[in-house]
């Protein structure tokens, strides 16, 4: 019985340390990001460049401990943003870019494609409440 009450124990320990690893950053007030260009409803060449703007909080390198900062994550054809508090995932559809950029080449298929802009922490986490922009659709021709 002792023996199960350590397990018991150590799994709640654990368990609360694995919380309070996964909060979110708190988003600074007033923080927004924008898909600058190209336009809502653009037609775009195969290859082409997305500018992104940033407004409340400051761009710095994933991994940067810098307060009140954090990088662009560019969602392609994704449904809903990640939630506040979640890794974003890095994959086709989730580019990140971590070195703070301010713009991306950005290649995709002849067809129409959405694309949305989130910002994350340090540590390619979301923001409490998430930092996201309006997303756009392109044209790819």
């Amino acid at each position: 019985m002792k023996n199960l009450l350590s397990r018991v124990a150590l799994a709640s320990v654990l368990m609360g340390a694995s919380v309070i690893a996964m909060a979110a950053t708190p988003a600074p007030e007033g923080a927004k990001v924008a898909i600058l260009s190209p336009a809502d409803g653009a037609t775009v060449d195969k290859t082409f460049t997305v500018k992104f703007g940033v407004e409340g909080i400051k761009l710095a390198p994933a991994g940067d401990q810098t307060p009140n900062t954090g990088h662009h994550h560019l969602l392609i054809d994704v449904d809903q943003p990640i939630a506040a508090g979640q890794v974003i995932p890095a994959d086709a559809n989730h580019v990140h870019f971590g070195k703070a950029q301010t713009e991306a080449e950005v290649t995709l298929a002849p067809g129409k494609h959405t694309l949305q802009l989130e910002l994350a922490d340090k540590n390619h986490m979301t923001f409490e409440p998430v930092i996201v922009s309006k997303k756009i659709t392109v044209n790819v021709k």
